[in-house]
């Protein structure tokens, strides 16, 4: 089992999350957090951690939430791992909470 970013994460960018990852299992690209299922130790850390709401564990992901699995072990392959608190993106608190995001992720 690991944990997933989810839709919510997208046009949000909130890395409060990965400032308590333990293993730096968090990859970041122009607008979304990913984690890698290979260096997640399912440590539950983070999940409270997000100020959106995003991280699942894979076992309790929302419905319609699935496709992110892949999407997260697809990207964190390729994108870097980041292991620094960041600013969010600059308009994150209105797309916080905005549902069909999917479309706007940038790969």
């Amino acid at each position: 089992m690991t944990f997933v970013v989810t839709e919510n994460c997208i046009k949000c960018k909130f890395t409060d999350c990965v400032d308590v990852c333990p293993v730096d299992c968090f990859h970041v690209g122009p607008n979304f957090l990913v984690i890698d299922p290979d260096e997640c130790i399912d440590c539950t850390l983070c999940e409270p951690e997000c100020p959106a709401e995003a991280i699942f564990s894979e076992d309790e992901l929302p419905e319609g939430q699935e496709i992110f699995i892949e999407l997260n072990a697809e990207l964190s392959k390729t994108w870097p791992i980041i292991t620094d608190v960041t600013d969010p993106l600059e308009d994150a608190d209105n797309w916080n909470g905005k549902e069909g995001k999917l479309d706007l992720l940038e790969k």
